[in-house]
């Protein structure tokens, strides 16, 4: 068999030309990430207060100064269980997460908005503000029973299901355990 002579390249110079190229990109991309426009506030820039309340209990929702840019819309979102019946100021959602917007102030800051929360409330509510230049901030507001607790848990309703489900279950379990013996004791005879 006669012997062809190949030419080839190098592998490493395709290598060498990629990693050239990733380090250029790099380069070039440090100052854009640097330069970026979006204001980062400290955590805990916003506020709810009180922090707890019972179910249909008005929150007084509030961001500190240079939250924001100033004069800038900022949209508030609350999102929690039963979110669409939450009232930001007077206006009532009939969506999952209620949101509004308003102004923030010259100083960056977003004035005190109150927010009604549904009667039938249960567990946390997580308020965030944000706006096209600043990520914003967040808090949360949770629901506290008469006694002055956190209301979690099950209520009867909720729980039927479960002694249904539990129920069968055992029974399920208690037929196959029988048929188990019955084979078991055909076998051995």
């Amino acid at each position: 068999m006669p012997h062809i002579a190949r030419t080839t390249t190098p592998r490493f110079l395709p290598r060498a030309a990629f990693a050239a190229t990733l380090a250029v990109a790099a380069i070039l991309a440090v100052p854009q990430a640097a330069s970026a426009s979006t204001i980062y506030p400290p955590s805990g820039s916003c506020t709810t207060t009180p922090a707890t309340t019972q179910a249909g209990g008005t929150v007084s929702f509030e961001c500190a100064a240079e939250t924001f840019s100033p004069d800038e819309t900022v949209t508030i979102t609350v999102t929690g269980e039963n979110g669409t019946a939450a009232r930001i100021g007077m206006v009532k959602f009939a969506i999952t997460t209620a949101s509004t917007t308003a102004p923030s102030s010259a100083d960056g800051s977003l004035a005190a908005i109150d927010i009604t929360l549904p009667s039938n409330a249960t567990g946390t509510y997580n308020i965030a503000a944000v706006s096209s230049t600043s990520a914003g901030g967040t808090a949360a507001v949770t629901i506290t029973g008469a006694d002055g607790l956190p209301a979690t848990g099950l209520d009867q309703g909720q729980t039927i299901g479960l002694w249904i489900g539990g129920g069968a279950l055992l029974l399920a379990g208690a037929a196959l355990a029988v048929v188990a013996a019955v084979r078991r004791s055909r076998d051995s005879r």
